[in-house]
């Protein structure tokens, strides 16, 4: 079972309105609209996903890192190595 579960609704609540602001990003470029007004819009989508991103992660690592960490042994090593490359995924984006 995945971390995000009981909180999937949600995910897919925001992710439903970045769908949303991508397609009026979209709109924006075909009706030429003012270039820092479009920048502006990118800036609000970038963080909403931004959001997502940290939300995910943080129900990953109270879950299947914390899962993994209990039982010890290689699996702990491979969900700390993927905690750690998301996190170094996110910083660098």
């Amino acid at each position: 079972m995945n971390g995000y579960v009981k909180d999937k609704d949600a995910y897919l609540d925001r992710l439903r309105r970045v769908e949303g602001q991508i397609r009026g990003l979209q709109r924006m470029v075909e009706e030429d609209v003012y270039c820092i007004d479009v920048l502006t819009q990118v800036a609000a989508a970038n963080k909403a996903l931004h959001a997502v991103a940290l939300g995910l992660l943080s129900d990953h690592m109270g879950h299947c890192l914390v899962g993994a960490a209990a039982r010890g042994g290689e699996e702990a090593e491979i969900k700390i190595k993927e905690a750690s490359d998301a996190i170094a995924r996110l910083v660098r984006s």
